[in-house]
């Protein structure tokens, strides 16, 4: 019987040891819903981003993507971003999708503008930039550029010689 009841705390401490991680995790990467005001973007790459995605300013999070949308006439992806309150975005940001490294994730990047006017709450940031094909740069950058290795797209002078 005192065997059970050993069994039975020693359980109950890792289910709460196991909830304590788990609230840990939550609550310090932030990953709980955000107030704030929500801003559109419509660009032409996405690759990487999804539902829940950072955005960030000077590195720091202040929003996260809430929603993409695809217009079939266009083929621009409609970005929803879900912006904290106390953080104000200048009418002439950009916006970038950018990498946290080599094999990091993506996330969108704000570099706010000059501007001394603001985003209104359901405004959109339209200097934007997609995302990059990185696998695309390296095949060119390994095969010498374009045209099998040819420089300018010339072909190659014949030769003198039979």
């Amino acid at each position: 019987m005192g065997n059970n009841t050993v069994e039975t705390i020693m359980g109950a401490v890792v289910v709460l040891v196991a909830a304590a991680f788990l609230y840990f995790g939550y609550t310090s990467t932030s990953s709980g819903s955000l107030s704030g005001y929500e801003l559109t973007a419509k660009m032409p790459r996405v690759d990487g981003l999804a539902t829940g995605t950072d955005v960030r300013l000077s590195g720091i999070k202040i929003g996260a993507i809430s929603a993409m949308d695809l217009d079939p006439k266009t083929y621009l992806v409609t970005l929803h971003l879900n912006i904290r309150n106390d953080v104000q975005v200048p009418v002439d940001s950009s916006l970038m999708v950018t990498s946290s490294g080599l094999l990091g994730s993506s996330y969108l990047s704000i570099t706010p503008g000059g501007e001394d006017k603001m985003l209104p709450p359901g405004g959109a940031i339209t200097n934007v930039q997609g995302s990059v094909d990185l696998m695309g740069l390296v095949g060119r950058f390994i095969g010498g550029g374009n045209n099998n290795g040819q420089q300018g797209g010339q072909k190659p002078a014949p030769s003198e010689h039979p």
